[in-house]
């Protein structure tokens, strides 16, 4: 180890509060200290490069030091950096909103800035509340959310999150809300079918009894990200909007990990053509370079908020950040890039090898599930594939097989025992093939071993 990272290692321990970090374990550790990327490259301070298996946080698309990406954060740089959409207008979110607008569900027809997911859906729930209470139903303030959900980790986002690790320890903060088991097939005893038909029946016994209380139903569309890459069955996303349309309540789509290309398709409610009336985006919107949030709403929502002074239909919520141009400026330039590049042309090739090492993967010991849509995928590792009995928690496996990956130039972050598979989508092919072979020799031959090691 070289002076720099060792100083740069003690000052990060002396100072630094990581996220989602048990901090205990971190200061007995040795850090990887990030430095430079390059590509769909990591470089540490040691000179060390590593595959950004899970795109710096499920957010990058292109790649890190993307020259049209960089040439047009600099080209905004000679302009300006930031001035408030509080009373002003900016250039470049003007630009931004009308190019979203243009690509998301028709419905969809007004952009409400922020700068993260967990800000996205915070707006989504604040606007679904009020949106009621300015057309005068002021009885619809409950929200119905899936088990295992993650929609971040502000007080609204994690009063619609089902995950009880992440969220129990607040419940005295949250508001009410009615949770549904997630269409989890490898965690239900019966068919997929079976499986998604116990989901849409618990969620209409609770708009039949409870319709004129519930404000929205918010969804990760396709895929459970943090819940540990639960994919739905196909039609389940499709059935929740009939039921939303049918009970007439808001259907919220949280597209912050499923945006931008990550299931196949620029949007996972296209794969349903399912027309939501508030979408919520993030991570990838800027190509993973800035922080930057969207709140994408139908013109009937918008019209609500307009009104006489005296009614006091006004959205009192805003962020000092709020439409950045720099991130603003970034993000055009990515949705360029998707076209110029042809990236998500490229993708069902990028699938279906997938598809093929996780045939293979499947069969391997302790592998008790894979799954995947388009470029979102988790490999479940399980103590016993019969009866799909887990590893006790407090063993690690997840981290400590993903620590042994990135021996082999490989950074990964895993969710429990779920190892996460999100490389940036508009990765090369032969590049995702050497992932993807790290990926399965390392369970192949480094899993046996840690196990053996408990």
């Amino acid at each position: 180890m070289n002076p720099l990272t060792k100083k740069l290692i003690e000052a990060d321990k002396k100072y630094l509060w990581h996220p989602f970090t048990q901090m205990a374990d971190w200061l007995s550790s040795e850090p990887v200290i990030i430095e430079a990327g390059e590509g769909f490259f990591l470089i540490d301070s040691e000179g060390k490069r590593y595959i950004d298996g899970v795109s710096s946080l499920w957010c990058n698309v292109h790649g890190h030091r993307v020259k049209k990406i960089d040439d047009a954060i600099c080209a905004q740089l000679e302009k300006i950096g930031h001035s408030t959409l509080l009373g002003l207008g900016q250039i470049r979110s003007i630009e931004l909103a009308q190019k979203l607008v243009q690509i998301t569900p028709s419905a969809l027809q007004k952009v409400f800035y922020s700068d993260s997911g967990a800000t996205s859906t915070e707006i989504a729930i604040k606007m679904a509340y009020q949106f009621w209470h300015n057309s005068g139903r002021k009885s619809r303030t409950k929200f119905i959310a899936l088990e295992n959900s993650y929609h971040g980790d502000t007080i609204g986002s994690v009063s619609v999150g089902g995950i009880g690790l992440f969220h129990g320890i607040f419940e005295p903060l949250l508001f009410e809300t009615f949770f549904v088991p997630s269409p989890h097939p490898y965690r239900y005893d019966g068919t997929p079918g079976a499986c998604t038909d116990r989901s849409l029946k618990e969620i209409e016994d609770i708009l039949k009894k409870h319709a004129y209380e519930i404000a929205a139903v918010i969804i990760e569309p396709l895929v459970q990200g943090a819940g540990g890459m639960i994919v739905h069955p196909e039609g389940f996303l499709r059935q929740v909007r009939q039921l939303t349309a049918w009970y007439d309540v808001l259907l919220i789509v949280d597209e912050v990990a499923t945006g931008f290309g990550r299931t196949g398709k620029m949007f996972a409610c296209e794969h349903e053509d399912v027309q939501p009336d508030i979408m919520c985006l993030g991570k990838g919107i800027t190509g993973g370079y800035l922080p930057l949030a969207a709140t994408l709403t139908t013109q009937e929502i918008f019209d609500a908020f307009c009104g006489k002074v005296s009614e006091h239909k006004t959205f009192y919520h805003g962020h000092t950040y709020t439409g950045n141009a720099l991130a603003c400026a970034a993000a055009l330039a990515s949705l360029e890039l998707f076209a110029e590049n042809k990236v998500l042309e490229s993708l069902p090739t990028k699938i279906s090898l997938i598809d093929e090492v996780f045939e293979e993967l499947a069969q391997l010991d302790y592998v008790g599930d894979v799954r995947h849509r388009g470029l979102m995928a988790g490999i479940e590792l399980v103590q016993n594939k019969a009866t799909k009995q887990s590893f006790p928690l407090e063993k690690q496996i997840g981290a400590r097989l993903c620590s042994a990956m990135r021996l082999r130039g490989l950074m990964m972050r895993p969710l429990g025992d779920v190892i996460i598979v999100m490389p940036p989508i508009a990765i090369d092919i032969e590049l995702l093939e050497k992932m993807l072979n790290i990926i399965k020799d390392t369970i192949e031959n480094d899993l046996p071993r840690i196990v053996q090691g408990i």
